[in-house]
């Protein structure tokens, strides 16, 4: 069975990876970022974001990594970026907040109103620390904590806190509904955490996550699971559709995944330059995949955004 083909609506999303650097180095990330990368975006490709922005009508930058605020050029861009009026998302690995030299970071992400997205795969302690690296869990405590003192997760404040869960071996993610009420009891219960919506996700069998599945003599299991779990129903709503994906050195993408396996957008030209000069109409174009594709559409589906259905 080959991924079904698929073509894109209008551009709504730029999701944007600043880099791969990053203090972290799970093994599940599907980037391979790790303290030791040194990839980032560099400053020309970085001016031009706004001008894209504008350009287009996007309604919502996604800011992505490695950890996105290790950029030099994370805040400036936020701070351009906000005066758009547009939803702007960092994605958080929680413990980047605690680091020294961004102790002030909570506070300028709540500043300028970014919705935080930030990866909790579990709300047991054991759990997390297996899958992202000692202490991790109690790091990433402290930072919610920080968020909800800030007004994240809080009523009338404006400021928006989702969690990610992804599982920690070759499984499906669970119902997004349920287990986002039972992490809500449970962060509530053992550490007064609040926060809006727990997004559910599936891990990719690439990269990082792809050899892990080897050592463990799982990967081929896994594909077919993903296979044999497609759902025709998601097609409409994966993220690609209505997404580009830029790596750090400004080339387009379909999604973060293709990106990771240089898999090409027919998006042309096909770079954040290109996109600026010229007025491009993406609806209508056909998207590239290939099986990985898969872990998007299987089950209750999977993207940035959570569970598809």
């Amino acid at each position: 069975m080959s991924f079904p083909s698929i073509k894109r609506n209008a551009l709504e999303t730029l999701q944007v990876n600043l880099g791969y650097k990053c203090n972290q180095a799970c093994i599940h990330c599907h980037v391979d970022a790790s303290p030791f990368r040194e990839e980032m975006m560099n400053e020309h490709n970085i001016k031009l974001i706004p001008k894209i922005i504008n350009q287009y009508l996007i309604k919502t930058l996604d800011l992505t990594g490695g950890a996105p605020e290790m950029h030099p050029l994370f805040k400036s861009l936020i701070t351009e970026v906000s005066k758009l009026g547009i939803e702007i998302i960092d994605r958080c690995n929680l413990t980047i907040l605690k680091e020294k030299g961004y102790e002030d970071m909570a506070k300028f992400l709540a500043h300028n109103k970014v919705r935080i997205i930030a990866s909790l795969p579990c709300y047991l302690e054991e759990n997390v620390d297996a899958q992202r690296g000692k202490s991790v869990f109690q790091k990433s405590i402290e930072s919610l904590k920080l968020l909800n003192s800030l007004g994240y997760a809080k009523k009338d404040k404006g400021l928006k806190l989702d969690l990610v869960y992804n599982p920690t071996g070759a499984n499906l993610p669970p119902p997004q509904k349920q287990l986002e009420d039972t992490y809500k009891y449970e962060l509530k219960k053992r550490y007064d955490i609040d926060f809006n919506n727990l997004l559910v996700l599936a891990n990719m069998p690439i990269k990082r996550f792809s050899n892990f599945l080897k050592k463990e003599g799982k990967l081929e299991e896994y594909k077919l699971l993903l296979r044999n779990n497609h759902n025709d129903a998601n097609l409409n709503s994966v993220m690609c559709k209505n997404t580009i994906s830029v790596d750090w050195e400004g080339k387009l993408f379909d999604c973060d995944f293709n990106q990771q396996l240089s898999i090409s957008s027919k998006i042309k030209p096909n770079t954040l330059e290109g996109l600026s000069k010229d007025a491009i109409n993406i609806r209508g174009i056909e998207i590239s995949v290939d099986n990985h594709c898969f872990g998007c559409t299987a089950g209750n589906g999977s993207s940035c955004g959570g569970a598809l259905t």
